[in-house]
């Protein structure tokens, strides 16, 4: 290699590194998203001379789950969206649901020391599909009889819940998290005009909602606690409490108190098991404690990025 080659090739190298140098690195992205979608299937059939009896089923499940979190310097939006709904059939009666749920959060918080922030949230809940009421009519002596009937007892916006909060935000970890909102407003739709109908029994109020007024709208205290973490490999713990006391009727009437809580255990990359439970008392639903438990093994599907 001559001097004027070598020269050449050093000029090239030197060259390609200050363009290295010099080429513009992108910023670290301040977001976390995660989407999560699948399906939860369970099926049994039995044939005809099954002696210990049983009844041949058919329940599809489907959900999504949808994160989206900015975080820089004292400056936190957390976003998150569920969507579920599925439907059993067993032989000998209509298709009934097992799952119907609309969930929507956003909270954004400003930290004031390392456990605590101010906070400002508002969240969603309602349902896609009509509920019903299953019976049999009974006679006098309280023996039931005759084909089962069903009863329309809630559905879309019937009722659904809105809520704004401002308060304090205590998060010592990264997996939990407790809200106080001290100042709240909860709003109550029941747009089904037809619910405030029941055979034989008309009712003027519906989930607290005046027949005619369509939205009731109350000031409340706000308490939420999170918990989201993997307890073993592979199996993650999701819990959510919440209770709300309404300022005006603490004297006379309970706190509406509602627990949403799943296990999910992963079986490989795609096949799941989960088990999750809900617990809810509202005084404007029923005078007793309300509780809905489903195991299921589903297909998920995740989508996700990390800083």
């Amino acid at each position: 290699m001559n001097i004027k080659s070598f020269k050449t090739l050093i000029f090239i190298t030197l060259s390609a590194q200050a363009m290295a140098q010099d080429a513009p690195v992108a910023p670290p992205t301040r977001w976390t998203n995660e989407l999560q979608t699948g399906i939860n299937l369970n099926q049994s059939s039995f044939s005809d001379n099954w002696t210990a009896g049983g009844v041949n089923s058919v329940a599809v499940g489907l959900f999504l789950n949808g994160k989206a979190n900015y975080k820089h310097d004292k400056h936190e939006w957390t976003n998150e969206l569920q969507l579920q709904y599925g439907n059993v059939q067993n032989k000998g009666q209509s298709m009934r649901k097992t799952a119907d749920r609309i969930f929507f959060e956003s909270k954004y918080s400003y930290k004031i020391s390392d456990k605590w922030a101010l906070f400002a949230s508002a969240n969603f809940m309602s349902q896609f599909d009509a509920g019903f009421a299953y019976f049999k009519l009974k006679d006098s002596t309280g023996k039931e009889f005759g084909e089962e009937k069903s009863r329309r007892i809630s559905g879309l916006m019937a009722p659904a819940y809105l809520t704004e909060a401002l308060g304090l935000e205590y998060k010592p970890v990264s997996y939990f998290s407790a809200q106080l909102g001290l100042g709240a407003l909860r709003h109550t739709f029941v747009l089904d005009e037809t619910l405030y109908t029941i055979p034989g029994n008309d009712s003027t109020v519906q989930y607290g909602v005046k027949r005619g007024d369509n939205i009731r709208n109350q000031a409340v205290f706000q308490f939420v606690a999170n918990f989201d973490k993997e307890i073993m490999k592979n199996v993650t713990l999701k819990a959510r409490y919440m209770a709300l006391a309404d300022y005006e009727k603490l004297n006379n009437q309970g706190v509406v108190q509602r627990l949403d809580a799943s296990i999910t255990a992963k079986v490989n990359k795609y096949i799941n098991v989960n088990l999750s439970t809900v617990l809810l008392y509202d005084f404007d639903q029923s005078k007793d404690w309300q509780y809905s438990q489903v195991l299921a093994l589903g297909i998920l599907y995740t989508i996700k990025n990390t800083p």
